[in-house]
């Protein structure tokens, strides 16, 4: 059964090191990891302030980085076939596209917070598939953010001035990736990157910005998550329409946010698109807290129910799933997956399963099989343990 494997970090941090002393001829000072995440419920409802339920996947970015005295910034990839240079001075929004702009917007960001960034050279490797709907982003701008504060010498637990500095990470990810990159997204992404616990889910408000770690014991079940292979494109106007859909919304209901509507008033809303925007938030933050429950109750058929509803309202108010990610969730639950929904922000990308760990091989061969009869792409599965957050790695590199 092929899987799309995280890899060995010690394997990666060795690769990412090497890689960087090929192209740089010295090498790294500090390697910074951040990992991607996978989304069990609650799909567009982190910019509404609303509640999320992500999980870090095994699957992360690694980040090698040295300082350079001249101001000067070159960013390299394996993953990417472009190398990006410029300078510090240069760096601010619009001023970078492409892949680099994620990165360097975090170099970016944290010189506005404060942070005494020096010129770079960096390179990047990644396990976390890239168009997946799985955050590829968000984990490379907080490895980022990441190797920086190792960089300049900083505990990644400490503080800058009265802000923790894992916080900070957070929001200079975000910046990064709405002012530079352009893409409008919530803080999901980053925020499970960076203060995710391994063996754990992670219950975030963002109506409060408080978080609680929820322990996943699925109990015999495992989470696999399936890549369509349907390119997963945030910054095309298909994100950034529903977003303005639902600030249209509020808007519409005297409500700062969507997060304090109910469900009544949202059914009297006289736009039709705008009103199923509407009715999916309302109706996702209400089944991110039934999930919660049952997960905590143990009950695994309010779990199915829950995704069943979420995939059937993106599906059809939100307007966001794609025939093949309704291929890979009706597959997966008529082979013997418990539940199964589309996850991430939509138009291509993943669906998640929890599955029995004896039907995983037929999960699996069953929709590699429909995707076959179909014509579609051949799919990628990965299976997720969660793991923890952003962190470094200092041994055995240059502390030059």
């Amino acid at each position: 059964m092929p899987l799309l494997e995280p890899g060995s970090p010690s394997d990666l941090v060795r690769a990412t090191a090497a890689a960087f002393t090929e192209r740089f001829g010295r090498p790294p000072t500090v390697l910074g990891r951040a990992p991607g995440r996978v989304n069990l419920i609650g799909e567009h409802t982190d910019y509404n302030r609303g509640l999320v339920l992500p999980v870090a996947l095994p699957h992360a970015t690694w980040v090698a980085v040295a300082p350079r005295e001249d101001g000067a910034l070159n960013l390299s990839s394996t993953q990417q076939d472009a190398p990006w240079t410029g300078t510090l001075d240069t760096l601010e929004p619009g001023s970078i596209s492409g892949w680099a702009a994620y990165a360097a917007g975090v170099l970016w960001a944290l010189r506005e917070a404060g942070l005494d960034v020096p010129g770079l050279d960096l390179h990047v490797h990644s396990t976390v598939p890239l168009g997946a709907g799985l955050s590829s982003s968000a984990a490379l701008e907080c490895a980022v953010g990441a190797a920086v504060v190792g960089l300049l010498g900083l505990d990644l637990d400490g503080r800058h001035g009265e802000e923790p500095l894992r916080d900070l990470l957070v929001r200079a990810g975000i910046r990064a990736e709405t002012e530079v990159a352009g893409a409008p997204t919530g803080g999901m992404d980053q925020t499970i990157a960076v203060h995710a616990q391994a063996g754990s889910a992670l219950l975030i408000d963002f109506d409060d910005d408080s978080r609680r770690p929820l322990d996943l014991d699925l109990e015999g079940r495992v989470l696999l998550v399936t890549d369509t292979r349907v390119s997963h494109e945030l910054t095309d106007g298909g994100y950034a329409s529903r977003r303005a859909d639902c600030e249209a919304a509020a808007q519409a209901l005297g409500v700062d946010s969507l997060r304090h509507a109910s469900l009544d008033a949202v059914e009297g809303l006289t736009d039709e698109r705008v009103r199923r925007r509407a009715r999916h938030i309302v109706t996702e933050v209400a089944r991110v807290e039934r999930t919660v429950a049952a997960l905590e109750a143990r009950d695994f058929a309010e779990v199915a129910r829950c995704f069943l509803d979420s995939h059937t309202s993106m599906r059809e108010d939100f307007e966001i799933s794609t025939e093949e990610l309704d291929t890979a969730v009706g597959v997966a639950v008529e082979a013997g997956a418990l539940a199964a929904r589309m996850t991430g922000g939509g138009f291509g990308g993943s669906s998640v399963a929890i599955v029995p760990e004896e039907r995983l091989a037929a999960v699996v061969r069953a929709i590699d099989a429909a995707f076959a009869l179909r014509s579609y792409p051949a799919p990628d599965h990965l299976v997720v343990e969660p793991a923890a957050g952003a962190s470094l790695e200092t041994d055995g590199l240059s502390r030059a």
